[in-house]
Parts: structure tokens; C-alpha cells; sequence
């Protein structure tokens, strides 16, 4: 006899008060997901995959590396292989993710885009290959159809300074009703260290139509993209470091080190945190001037396999959590902001969970009554959006926060099936909540407790970004 299906109504709601809370409060709420790397070029020209592996599987580093660890062979990963045995290798794997939360995610994107309730395995893969295949040639289950079907009111990509915008200008002039933004992604422009910097600078330099052999060539080279960003609707910023960097400098000691990166000249490790750290304020003040959200996603240590990352490039599955130091460069990093009266509305993330209530209690720090919770500490990120990771998160900010102010979820994905995520999320959420009421932590009032569901899931974020 065949399981029964474990994604069914009450899935993660162990209690009635966690049913009510979901049902009444969570579960119709529209997505905002305000963080995400989906192709913008998809999206305008409302692609049509012609396989669920292009779909699913194609760009999607979780599931490559639970397939590397199973031992399947890059050829049907990343390789050559034709799709369906791309698709059949990731089938095969699937019954091997038990407790990792690719095999909840999995059978919830299967169930909510494609009405499957048959776990995936071996076995089925090809009548299930077959059966998505025929459906992905309906336009709702093309780009904007899949987008639409998950109730997604606002989605945010992440572009580099020198994108043209010319798929979200596309999309502005659409009928299509989900709101597409963009994020502005400078982080080329801070990593002086990249072997491949002065190479960047040169595509900035055609971007902006400023000849940059300057600092101050640099700025207003990147002043210039602000501008363009925000006449195309861009209000939020985005930055993945190591860590925030905080190191005393001159304004000739920065003109010195960019003009040495410029000739080809190594630079040193403190001239470079100079450097990172006088580029950031000069862009975090212009955020601020500007009212835009800035975000900072603190803590990976990325592409550790050299021998793979020269094969096939980043973002390939070959990053892992790093143990930065993070807490007195970041104080010092905010309050030189906050100082000049210039720190933006703020979101961290932190990808180490040993820094949880770090991030939780630095936050409220810089909270100054100005805004309903002005610096936020975000979500659950990358390896930690999972179920532990988001009970942990929350639990963070519920303890020395205010949770109740939280912007809660994003995908922070590449995949256009990933939004049940928010599901995911809001159904962890709401047990968790409806656990204490059972327990009488928390008062048994539906409507007090769902209300700030209905904030956290859709309200606060909403607000936050002023949509």
C-alpha cells in the first residue's frame, strides 16, 4: 500500500489553535517576496520550459548538492545528460532526503503547482516527467502563469550597477499584474581584492559613460546607476560580504589604494577594508538620502572547491557557512551611519546561526523610534530557511526583539517554483505560535495572535517598503 500523501491541510499544524491561526490569518495573505535572484528576462518575456528539468532542477544548487552527496554524476547534474535523466537522477535521490528539508519542499511544490501527491522516487519519474511536461505548454504554467498562481502581488530581482533594466522596463509597461522591482547589487564595485576587478570597473565605465581613473570617478560613475535605478523603480539595495567592514581612513589614503588597483598594483588586506568600508558608507548615505531599504547578507564562505568552481563557475553548490567575526565591525559600521543621521531602513541576515541573537540584539540597537522597526533583523537565510532555522530565527527575535514588527519571508531563489516556501514558512510559524496558545504561554485569542500573523506574513512588509 502506497503512503499517504503527508501534504494535506493540517501539514505542520499540530494543533487547533495553529489550524485557526493559518486558515484565518496566513494562509490567503499575497506574497511579497522582496529577495530573490529569478531571471528578470524570464519573467518578461513569460517563459515556456519545455521540461520540468529546465524548470526545477536547472540552477537550483540545493537539490546539486543532495544529488553530489548521493553520489550521482555531474554529467546528470550539470552536465550533458538529456533532461529526463536529469529529472530521474533527481527522482531517484529525493526518497534519500528524508529530514532534509529538500524533501518537504519537493513534495509541496509538486502538490501546489501540479496537484502530485505520489512521493517522488525512481519508479514514477517518468510518468510524472510526462505528465508536468504536457502541462507546462498551458500558459499558467508559464513564467507569469506560475508567478500568478502562488497570489506573488510584488517580486524583487537582484541586478548588478551596470544592467540595463530593459526587462523591467518591459514589464512596467506590461498588463502583467505582479509588480516586478529590482535590487541594486553593487558588490563588484566594493571587492577591490577580485582578481577580475579592474575588468568590472571597465563595464561600469560603459554603464555610466564616466571614465573612471579615480575615486572620485568611481562614485559618480555609481551615482550615475543610482540615479537609473531609482527612475526605474529600484527602492532597495542588496550586498553579500563576509562581513560589514569598519576601518579608519583619509579620503587620500582611498584615492591611493583605488589608483594602485587600477594600475595593477597589489593591494593589502587593511587597505582593501579601507576601501570596502569608505565605498559602503559613501553608497549606504545615498540609500538613505534616497528612502530606499538596504540589505545586508553577512556570513558565507564561498566557492571552497577550487577545482569545481574553475569547472563550472559561482553560485554551482560550493559554499558553505563561514565563522566571520561579525559583531564590532557591524556596531561600528551602523553608527557611523546613524551618526550622520543616515542609516536607511536596514535588513540583516545572517547565514552563521551562532550570531542568532547577535543579529537580534544589534538591531535593536539602532531602533530610534523613527520608523515600526526601522532595522530588522531578517529571516532565515540560504542554509538556515528551513524549518529549524526559521523556529530558531524567530525565536531570536521573539526573545529580544519584537516579532511583531518582523517583515518575515522571502526565497531568496532562482526558481520559479520556489514560493511555497512562504507557505512553508507561515505554517511553521503559525505552530509554533499555536503551540504556546495551547500551552497557555500565549492568551488563547485568535484574533489577537492572528493579527499578527496577518502582519508578519503580508502587512509589515507591505509598510515596510511602502508598496
Amino acid at each position: 500500500m502506497a503512503a499517504k500523501p503527508f501534504i494535506n491541510d493540517t501539514f505542520l499544524l499540530q494543533n487547533k489553535f495553529a489550524e485557526e491561526l493559518y486558515f484565518n490569518y496566513a494562509e490567503k495573505q499575497p506574497i511579497i517576496d522582496y529577495h530573490n535572484h529569478l531571471p528578470p528576462a524570464e519573467i518578461a518575456d513569460n517563459r515556456v520550459f519545455d521540461t520540468i528539468s529546465q524548470l526545477w532542477i536547472a540552477g537550483d544548487h540545493y537539490k546539486w548538492r543532495a544529488m553530489r552527496t548521493f553520489g550521482i554524476n555531474e554529467k546528470y547534474i550539470t552536465g550533458n545528460a538529456p533532461d529526463e535523466e536529469k529529472f530521474t537522477a533527481w527522482a531517484k535521490t529525493v526518497p534519500h532526503t528524508l529530514r532534509n528539508p529538500l524533501f518537504h519542499w519537493t513534495q509541496l511544490e509538486l502538490k501546489r503547482y501540479f496537484d502530485i501527491d505520489d512521493y517522488l522516487n525512481e519508479g514514477n519519474a517518468a510518468d510524472v516527467y510526462a505528465s508536468v511536461n504536457q502541462k507546462l505548454k498551458d500558459p499558467q504554467y508559464f513564467t507569469q502563469g506560475l508567478l500568478s498562481r502562488m497570489n506573488v502581488e510584488m517580486l524583487c530581482t537582484t541586478e548588478d550597477p551596470t544592467d540595463t533594466l530593459e526587462h523591467h522596463k518591459k514589464l512596467a509597461g506590461s498588463s502583467f499584474t505582479t509588480k516586478v522591482n529590482t535590487a541594486f547589487r553593487p558588490d563588484k564595485a566594493i571587492l577591490i581584492e577580485s582578481e577580475t576587478y579592474n575588468d568590472y570597473i571597465n563595464q561600469l565605465e560603459k554603464a555610466s559613460g564616466i571614465s573612471i581613473t579615480t575615486f572620485n570617478d568611481l562614485k559618480v560613475a555609481l551615482l550615475k546607476r543610482l540615479d537609473f535605478f531609482h527612475e526605474n523603480g529600484c527602492r532597495i539595495s542588496d550586498h553579500g560580504l563576509n562581513q560589514l567592514p569598519f576601518a579608519v581612513y583619509t579620503d587620500w589614503e582611498i584615492n591611493a589604494v583605488f589608483d594602485k588597483k587600477r594600475k595593477g598594483t597589489p593591494v593589502s588586506a587593511h587597505e582593501t577594508e579601507q576601501f570596502k568600508t569608505a565605498l559602503m558608507l559613501f553608497l549606504c548615505e545615498e540609500y538613505a538620502t534616497r528612502n530606499w531599504v538596504q540589505q545586508f547578507h553577512l556570513g558565507a564562505l564561498r566557492n571552497n572547491n577550487v577545482r569545481m568552481h574553475r569547472l563550472l563557475g559561482p553560485d554551482t553548490g560550493w559554499d558553505s557557512i563561514g565563522d566571520y567575526p561579525q559583531a564590532a565591525t557591524l556596531s561600528k559600521f551602523l553608527d557611523a551611519l546613524d551618526t550622520k543621521d543616515k542609516l536607511a531602513k536596514t535588513i540583516l541576515y545572517n547565514l552563521n546561526p551562532a550570531d542568532n541573537e547577535l543579529f537580534a540584539t544589534m538591531v535593536g540597537n539602532f531602533n530610534d523610534g523613527s520608523l515600526r522597526g526601522k532595522v530588522q533583523y531578517g529571516s532565515g537565510w540560504w542554509f538556515l530557511d528551513q524549518k529549524d532555522g526559521i523556529i530558531r530565527q524567530v525565536n531570536a527575535l521573539s526573545n529580544m526583539g519584537l516579532l511583531s514588527t518582523f517583515v518575515g519571508m522571502l526565497t531568496d531563489s532562482r526558481s520559479f517554483l520556489s514560493f511555497p516556501r512562504h507557505e512553508y514558512f507561515r505554517r511553521v510559524l503559525c505552530n509554533l505560535l499555536g503551540q504556546e496558545m495551547e500551552s497557555g504561554e500565549l492568551p488563547q485569542d485568535a484574533a489577537w495572535v492572528g493579527s499578527m500573523v496577518s502582519d508578519i506574513c503580508y502587512r509589515n512588509v507591505k509598510q515596510y517598503f511602502e508598496l
